[in-house]
Formats: C-alpha cells, structure tokens, sequence
C-alpha cells in the first residue's frame, strides 16, 4: 500500500502558477526524487508536503489520513533544508533535541533518542559545539539528525548538499542513501542535479514548468527519455531534428532522434574499407574517467563519450574517425 498519495495538487501565488494537477503515489521506505530545474515548482511542492505554505487544490495523504489541512508539527513528516536552519544559539545536542523538547517528553527519553541519532550521522564528540563552529557539512548533518530524531513517517529534503563543495557532497549523499535504508524512511529529495538524481533515487520524478513531466526509475528515465526537454536535461544527449537524422542515419523524423554520448562507439585508426560513418574530432574536454570529444560529420557535431584509458588515447583536434551507432537503442522524441 502508498503510504503517501497526492492528488491533483495545484498553488498559485498571485497571478503566477507555480504548479497544477500534481499526482502520485510513494511506497513505503522508497526514496523519490523531484528532478527539475530552477523554478519549476519542486521546492514550492515539498513545503506544500510539510504543511509550510496552503496548496489551493487537491489533496495529500499519508496511511490513508487525509492531511491537507493539518498544521505542519501535526504531519510526521521531517524536513531538511538548504540553509540548515539551524538555531545558532544552541549547542549541536539541543539543536537535535529541539522538536522532543517541544513535545515536551521526559528528559532521559530526550537524551536516549538525541544520543542515537548523534551516533547514526557521525557527529558523537560534537554535541557542546555550536554551529559556527561545524563545517558545512557537519551542520547539515545536525539538520539531518534534528529531522529524523523525531521518528518522521515522511522525510524531505530540499536540496540539502547545494551549499557544499564536491568531495562533502558525495559523502554526505552516501550517508543520506544508507541511513534512508536502513530506517526504511520514506522520503523525498529535491534537486536539480541530475547526477544526484540518478546515484540516489528508486524512483524520478522530471518536472519543468510546474508539472511533473516523467516519472520512472533512474534506469528508465535516463535510457528512455519521454521528451526533448528530458533527454536535454537528464545528460548530454546528441538530439537530432528531422533533417540531422536523415543525414547522418538515413532516418526520418517529425521530432528527434536522441543518442547518448556513451552509446556511440568511435574508431580511431580508419580504414577506407571500415564501417562506420566518417568523422573529424573538433575538440575534446576532459571530464575525469571520460574523454568528452565533439565529431563532426556530415555537417553534424555529435558528442562522444570515451574512457579515459591514458594520454597515449587521447585524440587531437583533427583527427579522423569512424562512428558506429546501433540504431537499436536510439530514441524518438517531441
């Protein structure tokens, strides 16, 4: 059974429409994600979850209670935001304690569940440190910590990692993942990263404009876009308009044929007589394990994606290749 259904949800605020008919169903101890760019409406849904701001239709649902117009302490549902939010007044260990404190449950309780929750995101020794004295990562953790301490059946997350530089940012997306997993925590995470996205999720939701436009896992998602908007933001797909297709593939199309970089197989000693499709490396960028080359054939820049074997394999601006492209896994897409 869902433990969370939403349905038709729309806000507005003023004459702007920020999202409308918003619908789906979470399982029990999944994590779901809200991929989308910058005002699309993913962080205005999330605090519509949480009961911070009034949707103006629809309805949420959580173990099939109706919780739209419930007061957001009432919900059982935890937040975790970009900034913190933390009280910078307060130790680590009352900042974690402080919606127990409110509940106003009896003191060894309070020390008991702040005490296993400190363990469970690594930040024993730092319960007397204030949070000017914690890293960036070590606040978000207590935010983290300060959310789950209160047992929520619901957890969000809205963008919690943005703020932090990269090698912060993987550890504490790990950690997010394996403490969501073992405590079976439903739970939502909000980002515009598709790379977050794709590492985190059991399940994406893709939304632009205020409606979510694909939903499925990361693996669906990512191999079968549902449009050009999401193949375009869920990587670096070559799309092809109709006369691009039938140049370089021999295929006709009223929409686009989207290729992964990764999918195209490139030769770099051509014989006359090899398959393939002729090509000319125009540049090439770097991007760690992967090679990122821009071809160009038939008039069309295509990216291409490669291993990053050594710099013997490197290619030069110039150089001529050969591409292969199994038409099998191509899509089409409007």
């Amino acid at each position: 059974m869902s433990i969370v259904e939403v349905s038709g949800l729309a806000k507005s605020f003023g004459q702007t429409q920020v999202f409308q008919d918003i619908s789906f169903r979470l399982k029990s101890g999944e994590l779901v994600t809200l991929l989308g760019p910058s005002g699309c409406g993913k962080s205005t849904l999330l605090r519509c979850l949480a009961g911070l701001i009034t949707v103006d239709a629809g309805r949420i649902a959580v173990d099939d209670r109706d919780i739209t117009g419930t007061p957001a302490y009432s919900r059982g549902i935890g937040m975790v935001f970009q900034s913190y939010a933390l009280f910078p007044n307060m130790t680590v260990a009352k900042n974690i304690a402080f919606g127990l404190a409110m509940q106003k449950l009896p003191a060894d309780e309070i020390a008991a569940r702040s005490a296993k929750v400190i363990g469970l995101v690594e930040l024993s020794g730092y319960e007397s440190q204030y949070p000017h004295q914690l890293s960036g990562g070590q606040r978000q953790r207590v935010a983290l910590a300060r959310a789950l301490v209160v047992e929520p059946k619901i957890l969000l997350l809205d963008e919690p990692l943005s703020a932090l530089d990269a090698r912060i940012r993987k550890s504490l997306r790990d950690q997010i993942r394996d403490i969501q997993q073992r405590l079976g925590l439903t739970t939502i995470f909000v980002t515009h990263d598709q790379e977050e996205a794709l590492i985190l999720s059991d399940r994406i939701f893709v939304m632009d404009g205020g409606r979510i436009v694909q939903e499925g896992t990361a693996e669906s998602v990512y191999a079968e876009p549902a449009s050009q908007f999401v193949a375009r933001f869920m990587g670096h797909y070559n799309l092809l308009d109709g006369t691009q297709s039938k140049a370089l593939l021999g295929i006709e199309t009223t929409g686009y044929i989207a290729i992964r970089p990764e999918s195209i197989l490139l030769s770099d000693h051509p014989t006359e007589t090899e398959e393939g499709i002729p090509g000319v490396v125009r540049r090439r960028q770097l991007l760690g394990n992967i090679i990122r080359y821009s071809v160009e054939s038939t008039g069309v820049s295509l990216s291409v994606d490669r291993l990053n074997g050594s710099a013997d394999d490197l290619l030069p601006e110039g150089a001529a290749v050969r591409l292969r492209i199994d038409k099998s896994i191509l899509r089409e897409v409007h």
